[in-house]
Order: structure tokens, then C-alpha cells, then sequence
């Protein structure tokens, strides 16, 4: 295995940079969202049940994950600023097209090359940590990674916003646009990096598998964001749809400013990395799945109480960014030499659980309603308290 490096040494990870890297992150990953509190619009727009509506979201989850599998790997081949520029801009060239369709057949095929191309963020988050000292690592990430989580939650605010002023594509223009921006700015602040392993592409996604098999830890972690991200999924689908109908009746602009409630999350981020760093990580796992199931109990009663609501939206996505901070804190510490390749198996596996978070979803609303949401996401949240408890106890052993 080779390990060639080539970076600009008067390009270092300071403010500026670790701050673009959270806005672009947050950007990027915002993009596959935009459609969540929308939902129902579009689906009467474009004549659609609720659940063909629910595949949107599928969709962008699924490509997603295609592209962590199958592009952030290349991160430990390719230079990395050229890599990440050019993804940003094919990411912007779905949101072109989902803008343009006119039929659910085209706004699939512009939100599955968003969701393919928008991994760039992954791509980001690894190349941070590398960048970053040893000593702040948890920081760094952290703070990425709270513009990512700004950007998921943000989307819908913003999606909902500009839907009232324009209509459902309207955010996919402003946001195409901003996409462009973004990859010039990239382009002239980012330091050229490049640290090859050495392998073939069919060898290098085939090493992925084997680091899953050398570390237990690696495998733990990744079934705990599988589960935790399918709750978050499972509950932004079907919440457009809940909010939309009696009681509560609300628009577009209103279901989005829901995403508010959970930029409280993004608070921890910093917080979960610090405590990783100081060697708390198993405790702020625990706190973190209790935290989810409590959330999940809360939903039960937000049919009829929009306190309830917004109080588990808090809980869960602060549960959430507890848990997968730590989570990456700990996978990037296993191999710095393959970074980019344990993020892409982890990510793959976290965004596989958040397409069929939204798919299930989708389903169950269409047919058992709120509560059948509800029971599906409560169960989610015990069998990931479940397999760390199991798992995390015969680590110890």
C-alpha cells in the first residue's frame, strides 16, 4: 500500500476553513431534505398518493447511499479539493433538474443525482479530521458536523418558507444556485490533499468489507447509526403529512419551521465530540439512546399536542447527534490511513436505515396513521438500546 501526500502547507485547518467546511456540508447534505415538508404539495401537484410521495424521499436517501458506497471511498485514491468541486456541481445539476420536472418520473431522477452526488459532505467530514490535530479532532468533526445537522434540519424551514413565496420548485432553483457559489468558493479556499492507498477501485470498495470484518467496534457503531438515523427518517417523512391534516391544518411555510425545534441538536454536536475526546463515549451512547426513547414516547401524544411535538423533536435530534458524533469519533480513530473508507461503510450503512426509515414510514402512515408512525419509531429506539447493550457488554467482556 502506497500513502502519498501532497497538501498546501499554508492552507491550515483554521476558522475559516473548519467554518466553510460546515456551511458547505450543511449545503450539500440540505439538498436531499428540501422535499420532506412538501410532501403533500407535491403530491397534489403532481396528482400522487401519499405514499408514491413517501418514494421521493426514498429516493434521496437510497442514492445517498449509493453514493457513500460507491464515491466517498475514491477520497483515499483521488485529490480531494478537484473531487469535491466537481461533486458539487453535478449535485447542483440534480437540483437543476428536479426544479424543471414536470412529472414524478423526472423529479426521481434529479433528487437520485442530488442524493448520489451530494455524499461531497462525507467527503468533507474525513478530510477535516484529517486535517485537524489529533487533540481537537472531536472538535473539528463536531463542528462540521453541526452544519450538516443544521443543514438537514434548516431544509425544511427553508423549503417551506420559499414554497410560500414561490411554490414546491422554488427552493430547488435558489438552492441549485447556491450550490454553484459554494463550489467556487471551494475551489480557492480548500488545500490540494491527496493520500492514495494504493488499491484498485474494486479493491479499495472490497476493503471496506474487511474493515467491517477486523473491528468489531466498527460494526457496532454502524448498526447504532442504522437504527438512529431510521427514527429520524421515520419521523420527518410521515410529520408533513400529520401536520397538514385535522386538527391542525397547517402550510407549508408553517410544517417547516418545525425543523427549528431540532437545530437544538446541532448544539451537541460540539459537546458530543469534546466528551468522546475525553474518553466518555460510552456514556454519552447510553444518555444519548434514552434520550431517543424517551423522544419516541413524547410522539405518542403529539397527535393532539404540539408541545409534546416539538419537546421530542428537541430530545430526538439531540439524541441523535449524540450518539453519531461519537460514533465517528470513534471510526475515525481505527484507521487513519482509510478514513474515507470507514466513513463510506458507515455512512452507507446509516443512510440505508434512513431510506428505509422513510420508507417504512410512508407506509405504515398510509395505513395504520400517526400511531402506527409512532409504534414503529418507539421500536426502532429499543432495539438500538438493545444491541448496544449486548454489544457494548461483550466489548467490555
Amino acid at each position: 500500500m502506497s500513502d502519498t501526500r501532497q497538501h498546501t502547507s499554508e492552507s491550515p485547518l483554521g476558522p475559516a476553513l473548519v467554518l466553510l467546511m460546515a456551511v458547505t456540508t450543511g449545503l450539500a447534505v440540505a439538498s436531499n431534505y428540501y422535499a420532506q415538508p412538501l410532501l403533500h404539495t407535491i403530491a397534489d401537484r403532481l396528482a400522487l398518493s401519499y405514499s408514491s410521495a413517501g418514494i421521493i424521499v426514498t429516493t434521496a436517501q437510497g442514492g445517498y447511499a449509493a453514493g457513500l458506497l460507491l464515491l466517498v471511498p475514491l477520497g483515499d485514491l483521488f485529490e480531494r479539493r478537484r473531487m469535491i468541486v466537481i461533486m458539487m456541481l453535478l449535485a447542483a445539476l440534480g437540483l437543476l433538474i428536479s426544479a424543471s420536472a414536470g412529472s414524478l418520473a423526472m423529479l426521481l431522477l434529479g433528487t437520485a443525482i442530488t442524493g448520489v452526488f451530494s455524499v461531497v459532505a462525507q467527503v468533507l467530514v474525513p478530510f477535516a479530521a484529517t486535517l485537524a490535530e489529533p487533540e481537537r479532532r472531536g472538535r473539528v468533526v463536531g463542528t462540521v458536523m453541526s452544519g450538516l445537522l443544521l443543514g438537514i434540519l434548516l431544509a425544511r424551514t427553508v423549503a417551506g418558507a420559499l414554497s410560500s413565496l414561490g411554490d414546491w420548485r422554488t427552493i430547488y432553483w435558489v438552492a441549485a444556485i447556491l450550490m454553484l457559489l459554494n463550489a467556487l468558493i471551494l475551489w480557492r479556499m480548500l488545500p490540494r490533499y491527496r493520500q492514495s492507498a494504493g488499491l484498485s477501485y474494486g479493491r479499495l470498495l472490497m476493503s471496506i468489507a474487511t474493515l467491517f470484518r477486523r473491528h468489531p467496534l466498527y460494526r457496532l457503531r454502524a448498526s447504532l447509526g442504522f437504527c438512529t438515523f431510521a427514527t429520524f427518517s421515520v419521523l420527518w417523512t410521515s410529520l408533513a403529512f400529520l401536520l397538514s391534516g385535522a386538527p391542525w391544518h397547517f402550510s407549508d411555510a408553517t410544517i417547516g419551521l418545525f425543523g427549528l425545534a431540532g437545530a437544538a441538536g446541532a448544539l451537541m454536536a460540539r459537546r458530543a465530540g469534546s466528551l468522546a475526546d475525553q474518553g466518555h463515549a460510552a456514556l454519552v451512547t447510553t444518555a444519548g439512546l434514552g434520550v431517543l426513547v424517551v423522544a419516541w414516547a413524547l410522539f405518542g401524544l403529539a397527535g393532539w399536542s404540539l408541545v409534546m411535538l416539538v419537546a421530542g423533536i428537541v430530545l430526538l435530534d439531540l439524541a441523535l447527534q449524540a450518539v453519531h458524533i461519537t460514533n465517528l469519533n470513534l471510526i475515525y480513530g481505527l484507521d487513519s490511513s482509510a478514513r474515507n473508507r470507514l466513513n463510506a461503510g458507515y455512512m452507507t450503512t446509516y443512510f440505508l436505515g434512513g431510506a428505509f426509515g422513510s420508507l417504512a414510514s410512508a407506509a405504515i402512515y398510509g395505513r395504520f396513521g400517526w400511531s402506527g408512525v409512532v409504534w414503529l419509531g418507539f421500536g426502532l429506539s429499543l432495539l438500538a438500546a438493545l444491541i448496544w447493550s449486548y454489544g457494548h457488554r461483550r466489548m467490555v467482556d
